[in-house]
């Protein structure tokens, strides 16, 4: 039960500490839309999109008006387009961009995801077809989010399809040159992907999920920040003590909204993600958490160990506070998108190397960070494979998301505007992994994947 100092307490948290619902996301199955006609396939798409979330943005808005509390982001994640697209051509896959884009603007959301396909131990004609198009859709659309699974720990890494990816990034990045190379900010290249992520742009509907389902992504940066901060000088185990109990109180407000978006909507509740989303807006960043806790700046030496600290005090906070924790669930670092990593990337306390350092023990991996627009294929192939080594060699999700921002080289930087801020050009060495790159094949899965 609650008694009147938590209520204010949360309260304070929501107007002075940035306390927010990043996002209710609604998971929908799109298995009953599969047709060999594609024009077919989209309309039964369109329609079973927007008549399963038309309700999604208006209970959103009353939640929030009721609560109190802000909802940031309504959006729907969908089964992966090639597990439905099969082998329709890879011109019918723009055309259920197309018409994922369509179905997100009726109903009002910020993004859709699920363009997606899983290729983690080999690639189906539809998969291939879909990643082959990905540039083109996302060029083309304004909401569609694009994910691809190229390794898991039981499978390994699929280095065919990362060296694609190497060249769906680049060219993404050429065909919206003109828009800081956007295409790039809504692409992600994944190791043991979640089926109930409800964060973009890595979103989509697993194939063990329900058939609709509600799932909430919650923040709280500057309310963890706060609460270090007024602990004072305490013992890392009192520090550690005092994250988790935070985090226990912002999972708690997620749980309710999720359970009461759940109920009107009238689908099953499926998670809450407590994952500490930053956002460019000063009070609201992970780095500066981890400069409360005694950096003098993100990227100093020392910077992997608050790292991991954190990420374990919040997760164990949340998992007292809900009983359906899942998604990724932790803290991210992105860069563009958190302003103590923006600036400490700026000063070169932030390299490359120490966020990929820092990932081991994070929540996802090397998050919207804008490298020079040259940067070749092989390099960008090179920097996705060591991250996704990562997560298949520690049984976790790792992920990718860069921009190399065409035209731009180091002590330039780049826009996306809202959430996703903007970055500094960050150096990347440029000494070539082409030869290990073409090899090819499959790096087989590390032996602690045997566990049958």
């Amino acid at each position: 039960m609650l008694n009147t100092s938590d209520i204010l307490e949360t309260i304070n948290m929501i107007r002075q500490e940035k306390l927010d619902i990043r996002t209710i996301t609604m998971g929908i199955s799109l298995f009953d839309c599969v047709s060999e006609d594609e024009n077919r396939l989209c309309d039964k798409i369109y329609d079973k999109i927007t008549k399963t979330a038309r309700d999604l943005v208006p209970v959103g808005e009353q939640i929030e008006k009721q609560y109190g509390i802000p909802i940031v982001n309504k959006r729907v994640s969908v089964t992966p387009i090639s597990l439905v697209g099969g082998d329709i051509s890879p011109e019918g896959y723009i055309k259920v961009a197309k018409t994922l884009d369509r179905a997100a603007a009726e109903l009002g959301i910020n993004f859709i995801g699920g363009f997606s396909a899983l290729v983690h131990k080999g690639a189906t004609k539809g998969a291939k077809n879909l990643i082959s198009v990905i540039p083109e859709a996302l060029a083309e659309t304004n909401m569609v989010c694009s994910s691809v699974n190229v390794a898991s720990t039981k499978a390994g890494i699929n280095m065919d399809a990362v060296a694609e990816m190497g060249r769906v990034i680049k060219r993404a990045a050429y065909l919206t040159r003109d828009n800081s190379s956007m295409a790039c900010a809504k692409l992600v290249v994944f190791a043991n992907v979640p089926e109930d992520n409800p964060f973009m742009a890595g979103a989509f509907h697993g194939v063990g999920e329900p058939e609709c389902v509600i799932n909430v992504g919650v923040s709280g940066p500057g309310v963890v920040s706060s609460a270090i901060k007024r602990a004072g000088d305490c013992d890392l185990s009192a520090l550690a003590e005092v994250i988790k109990r935070t985090a226990f109180k912002i999972t708690r407000v997620g749980q309710l909204v999720a359970g009461e978006a759940a109920k009107r909507l009238g689908v099953p509740f499926g998670i809450v993600d407590l994952s500490l989303a930053p956002t460019p807006a000063i009070g609201d960043s992970v780095a500066h958490i981890l400069e409360e806790m005694g950096l003098e700046r993100c990227g100093a030496h020392g910077t992997t160990a608050c790292l991991a600290m954190l990420n374990d005090a919040v997760k164990k906070g949340g998992v007292m506070a809900s009983s359906h924790v899942g998604g990724l669930s932790g803290a991210f670092i992105p860069v563009s998108e958190d302003a103590g990593m923006i600036a400490a990337a700026e000063c070169g306390a932030l390299t490359l190397e120490k966020l990929e350092a820092m990932t081991a023990v994070c929540s996802v991996g090397l998050d919207m960070i804008a490298i020079p627009g040259d940067t070749s294929e092989d390099v960008i192939c090179g920097i996705i494979a060591d991250e996704i080594s990562i997560g298949v060699v520690n049984t976790k999700t790792t992920a990718v998301r860069l921009i190399p921002a065409y035209g731009k080289n180091v002590g330039d930087s780049v826009s996306f505007g809202g959430l996703l801020g903007y970055a500094p050009i960050m150096p990347v060495n440029g000494y070539s992994p082409a030869r290990f790159i073409s090899r090819g094949g499959r790096v087989p899965a590390p032996i602690h994947s045997l566990k049958n």
